[in-house]
């Protein structure tokens, strides 16, 4: 069966967002354009990353081709709205890639399936028949910076982080590896 990639030139929306209460949260990334919308699950640490990567990307882009990127996201850009739901998996990203497209002026992002080998290189941001499914998406300099910023904020939405070990605190308390396993209850830390 051949790949299926799907493409997002004008995408009406394109957010991280999760499912489910902080500690047990599953992450999306879901990119719309009319009646359109495709969710994909995405790990924790990949929506970082994917952020952290856009930012530079913005820089180099700035520095390199002298194109107009905004040093923060337009306020009508930025997206403060939930999934749109019904949630339904696509598939799950595994290698994520990042370009820009000088004739557009537009960042591409591109997600591909995780699969069971390796996935070569060559197919990130190609139209190759043979390779994962992928999900294609065109954003404005602006749009990117949008994406960026509430990456993060979705991100850092989770758990509040042990004052003294910075593991995650559970709503039931945390054993902290500082205080030689014994158990500290969260109001406890908060005085």
């Amino acid at each position: 069966m051949s790949r299926v990639i799907h493409v997002f030139r004008q995408p009406d929306r394109f957010v991280a967002g999760t499912v489910g209460e902080p500690g047990d949260r599953t992450f999306y990334l879901q990119a719309s354009e009319d009646v359109r919308t495709i969710s994909v699950t995405i790990e924790k640490q990949q929506v970082v990353v994917l952020a952290e990567r856009l930012s530079s990307l913005l820089e180099e882009v700035a520095s390199r081709f002298g194109a107009d990127v905004p040093d923060d996201a337009p306020d009508e850009l930025l997206d403060v709205d939930p999934l749109a739901v019904p949630v339904e998996e696509e598939f799950r990203v595994g290698t994520m890639g990042l370009g820009w497209d000088a004739d557009s002026s537009a960042v591409v992002i591109e997600l591909l399936a995780m699969t069971e080998g390796e996935v070569d290189e060559t197919v990130v941001l190609d139209d190759t028949e043979e390779g994962p499914d992928a999900v294609r998406v065109f954003l404005t300099p602006g749009a990117a910076r949008a994406f960026a910023e509430r990456a993060d904020r979705v991100v850092n939405a989770g758990r509040k982080p042990c004052p003294l070990c910075a593991e995650p605190l559970d709503p039931a308390g945390h054993i902290c590896p500082r205080q030689n396993g014994y158990r500290r209850d969260v109001d406890v830390l908060e005085d």
